[in-house]
């Protein structure tokens, strides 16, 4: 594969985690369903809980999940193939539930391509960085 291909599957994989992000901020369920695959699991930045596809879009449906703030830090993205994986930073804060939060966090996220170049949100997995 050439630089430019390269770049070019880089660009689409950020796209989708970009329309992701957006959707969580919006507190779009719609966005932030279609940008997940059906198997889609998540590892929470704050308890280490896992959370499935449903259960983190019917968090944003009730109003139990909702973001103040999403910023995107950092991030570095390979493309293996139908696999992509994201490895960046981000500074959250928002309400879960009624009880505020605000993290820094590092996160992995596992992008697969789902037919015509769309890459959904297969896997994701937060985890706080900690300030000495």
């Amino acid at each position: 594969m050439n630089d430019t291909m390269t770049a070019s599957l880089v660009a689409r994989v950020e796209d989708a985690e970009d329309r992701f992000f957006a959707g969580l901020l919006a507190g779009d369920a719609g966005i932030v369903e279609e940008r997940l695959d059906p198997g889609f699991l998540l590892v929470d930045v704050s308890t280490g809980a896992v959370i499935d596809r449903a259960a983190l879009v019917a968090a944003l449906l009730d109003g139990d999940l909702d973001f103040d703030r999403l910023d995107l830090v950092e991030r570095g993205t390979r493309v293996y193939g139908d696999v992509a994986i994201v490895v960046g930073r981000t500074s959250l804060a928002g309400s879960f539930a009624g009880t505020p939060f605000a993290v820094a966090s590092r996160y992995t996220h596992v992008f697969v391509r789902a037919g015509e170049g769309d890459w959904r949100l297969a896997s994701g997995q937060g985890t706080p960085i900690v300030t000495p």
